[in-house]
């Protein structure tokens, strides 16, 4: 069944694929709302979503230390994740309600995550030897569009049980999985490591390209999920309602697909500026967007709303294309398990973002609270030059 592909077609299916298989990941945000009012716990969206992310790193984690992605077929992975965290995701919805039973439920579907994700971005890395760049930003494209996917059903407002979302995202997984599995064979720049080697990571740590495109995810990664994360609270607190309704749902919705579309557009720009030039203009704009954050409050809903859809577009765009200069920064036959391993630890930044973010909130207002993400660009811009001039050993712009 499984026909050669030329990298085309295969980057085509893998998009699809990771579009349906990441659509679960804020399955439990978008019905945030409604599980708060049967458990009677409103405030529980950041531990929802802080029970997936600590999954994800995990899964990640277990995934990069035993280096599945580079000795196993990935899209053999790929399709066994995609059917455990369809399972665990459907799971919830036949349960009885509770708290510690959901939080676990989304945790396993974070750790299954683990081989979509960085599997769909090695399986498209094996397939590009040139244009990485612009694969790896339809493929993170395709997970800004599955994450904002949930609030999309919601925002519909088409009256139907909250279950629903979970019953789709599930399916929707399922098909992803079984399209790569059966559809997508391994690249023809995949190079296997069948060999367990318990000092890899130390190895890893060691290449300061590595380091540098690190810092940059780093950085970014403890700015895009906190953001996207309260992004329905902020709209609340700027229109001025009292609860999140289908209208924050949809907005919520365009201003993470956003991303979707200058994933897109970065990759290709990569091919004529460089993945770094891009990435680290990206990550420039969306820390000025934090702190621009502050100044709209109480202007006209136009205003507001044009700077969280730049804030939407800027603070994705930089993500494919430090990921490719991760892949790029290792021999093949480790790709897999460096980006496994860098968004293991760019995951864990981020539940520190999330749960600092809902601590600040005890004092200050949710905008204010938004500013102090510019934290992450300034430390991760820093980084990656310092770790890239360690690598070149010249001061070259970029």
């Amino acid at each position: 069944m499984k026909a050669s592909l030329n990298s085309r077609s295969a980057l085509v299916l893998i998009v699809i694929a990771q579009f349906l298989g990441t659509s679960l990941w804020f399955a439990g945000n978008a019905v945030a709302p409604e599980l708060g009012l049967l458990l009677g716990k409103p405030e529980i969206i950041s531990w929802i979503t802080s029970a997936v992310q600590l999954g994800f790193i995990a899964g990640t984690l277990v995934f990069a230390f035993l280096s599945i992605p580079d000795r196993f077929p990935p899209a053999k992975v790929f399709l066994f994740s995609a059917f455990l965290a369809s399972f665990f995701n459907f799971l919830i919805t036949i349960l009885s309600i509770n708290l510690e039973l959901i939080l676990v439920c989304r945790f396993l579907v974070g750790f299954f995550l683990a081989g979509i994700y960085p599997v769909g971005m090695k399986i498209a890395a094996d397939y590009f030897e040139k244009g990485l760049g612009a694969a790896l930003g339809f493929l993170v494209g395709a997970l800004a569009l599955g994450t904002a996917f949930p609030y999309l059903i919601k925002g519909l407002n088409l009256s139907f049980d909250w279950k629903i979302t979970f019953y789709v995202t599930s399916l929707l997984t399922l098909l992803g999985g079984f399209i790569i599995g059966f559809f997508v064979p391994s690249g023809p720049y995949r190079k296997s490591n069948l060999a367990f080697d318990l000092g890899l990571l130390p190895k890893l740590a060691k290449i300061n390209g590595l380091k540098s495109a690190a810092s940059g995810y780093f950085g970014h990664m403890w700015e895009m999920y906190t953001f996207w994360t309260f992004l329905p609270l902020v709209i609340v607190y700027l229109k001025g309602s009292e609860v999140s309704g289908s209208y924050e749902s949809l907005l919520t919705f365009f201003v993470i697909a956003a991303g979707a579309i200058s994933c897109a557009v970065g990759g290709l720009l990569s091919n004529r500026f460089g993945s770094r030039a891009v990435a680290t203009t990206a990550l420039i704009g969306s820390g000025i967007c934090c702190l621009t954050l502050i100044l709209v409050q109480g202007v006209i809903p136009e205003v507001w709303i044009s700077l969280l859809i730049l804030w939407g577009i800027l603070i994705t765009a930089d993500s494919p294309q430090f990921s490719t200069l991760v892949a790029q920064s290792v021999i093949p036959e480790y790709r897999g398990t460096a980006l496994t391993l860098v968004n293991s630890l760019g995951f864990f930044i981020s539940v520190v973002s999330i749960q600092f973010a809902q601590v600040l909130l005890n004092w200050f207002s949710i905008v204010e609270v938004l500013s102090f993400l510019v934290i992450g660009p300034v430390l991760g811009l820093s980084l990656f030059r310092l770790f890239y001039l360690k690598a070149t050993g010249s001061p070259k712009t970029y």
